[in-house]
């Protein structure tokens, strides 16, 4: 008898030591890896070099070679600053070096093309990138820009006939661009590796662009794999490249609110971000990070500041539909949404648009209608947890327990992408 009471109690010690072991071992992140960039120096908007370019603009119009050295100028101040008046700055230069180019004119038409994209201007620029194909110099280029923008218009069969085209196993824009099928087609595990292989290419350059490109991107996929401390190691990487790299400070801020459900410590790596970066994305983080905390005047404020910055500059113009969908159904506008989802759908007919569609209409008490938009545009196209939460409420709305049951299943792997607010909301489907 004693012998068997010690063959139960053996497993159940074990359990509990492997517990303990898990415990302890659960991946943390420390302040003191990236405290330091937090207090990084804000990002320079000039250099004696955008001076002299920029001069010549002034005093010669035609400078070709200026114009363009100046719109890569106003880019990189935008993609580290978040000021959208860099981008329309760019924007300008770019399209007067299309004007007066003779030669390398397909170049800027593909330029002006990825500043459009950033503006979600994607039917302009797909104009624009069958200009530069006509022209025919830079094919390779011209057809690497045409896969990306039918994946942001939604057409994934010529997406991926142009990925088709541009094969080349040792070529990075090849490598990262079948990464993003993958991911799109819901293969992360393949997804990954090429992304692995693309930012081994940007490690032998040692280019710097290329590297910060690839480890953030990288480090995103390592986190919707569960794989949390890697992730946070390659954001810690970019920061060692470059300090002032939002966007990698962002991550390990969403590290530590998904992951270790420290709100108030993310909130402290977001407004050392927003003292130097002027986008609005950063206002909707804040937002839900203070609703975890169920801190409401900090939510509101959070949300006010973003739709006055958002609202009240036309510049921004469709950059932020889908966003804006979201936050009028927040607000209980729905009509207003529904409206803006229209057209984001018009601009942008992808599984995402149609997912905002459907929400919205769920919101005005359509749930039939909002079913079939779901069941013909999303189900079956897309793999973005956020969509997928959006159809499960729709389902519950009609009363389709078995399907609410298998996405439900399958949000609950995403959680850590999704957030704990998220969380909450799928936990209760």
């Amino acid at each position: 008898m004693k012998t068997t009471i010690q063959y139960i109690f053996l497993p159940l010690a074990l359990l509990f030591l492997v517990s303990c072991q898990q415990e302890e071992t659960e991946f943390k992140t420390n302040r003191q890896d990236y405290d330091h960039f937090l207090a990084s120096e804000p990002v320079r908007t000039t250099s004696k070099y955008f001076k002299l370019w920029d001069n010549k603009i002034k005093s010669d119009s035609i400078q070709l070679l200026s114009l363009g050295n100046v719109a890569g100028e106003y880019s990189r101040f935008f993609e580290g600053t978040g000021d959208i008046k860099y981008l329309k700055d760019a924007e300008q230069s770019l399209k007067k070096a299309v004007e007066i180019a003779a030669v390398g004119k397909s170049g800027y038409l593909r330029a002006l093309a990825r500043n459009y994209i950033s503006q979600h201007r994607f039917k302009e620029a797909l104009q624009l990138a069958k200009e530069a194909r006509v022209l025919g110099s830079g094919v390779n280029e011209t057809q690497s820009l045409l896969f990306d923008l039918h994946m942001e218009l939604g057409n994934y069969d010529l997406a991926n006939q142009y990925l088709d085209s541009i094969q080349n196993m040792s070529d990075f824009g090849y490598l990262i661009r079948v990464a993003k099928w993958n991911d799109h087609k819901g293969d992360l595990d393949t997804a990954i590796q090429f992304m692995e292989k693309a930012t081994a290419k940007a490690e032998s350059s040692k280019n710097k662009d290329l590297l910060l490109w690839s480890y953030t991107n990288l480090a995103d996929f390592y986190g919707h794999a569960g794989r949390i401390e890697d992730s946070y190691k390659l954001y810690l990487r970019a920061l060692r490249i470059d300090p002032q790299n939002a966007y990698a400070k962002k991550g390990i801020a969403w590290i530590v609110y998904s992951h270790e459900r420290n709100g108030t410590e993310a909130l402290r790596i977001l407004d050392s971000i927003m003292k130097k970066n002027k986008s609005p994305e950063y206002y909707l983080l804040k937002a839900e990070v203070a609703s975890f905390l169920n801190d409401d005047m900090l939510k509101v404020q959070a949300l006010d500041s973003y739709y006055r910055i958002v609202g009240n500059n036309k510049d921004y113009g469709d950059m932020y539909n889908a966003h804006n969908v979201d936050f009028l159904l927040s607000m209980d506008v729905e009509q207003s949404a529904f409206k803006l989802a229209q057209k984001e759908v018009n601009n942008r007919p992808t599984p995402e648009s149609y997912g905002w569609l459907a929400y919205s209409l769920l919101y005005l008490g359509e749930e039939q209608k909002a079913m079939e938009v779901i069941e013909k545009h999303v189900i079956g196209a897309t793999y973005e947890p956020a969509i997928l939460h959006q159809a499960a409420e729709i389902y519950k709305a009609n009363g389709k327990k078995e399907k609410v049951s298998e996405l439900k299943q399958e949000l609950m792997g995403a959680v850590y992408e999704l957030g704990p607010v998220k969380e909450v909301q799928i936990a209760s489907l």
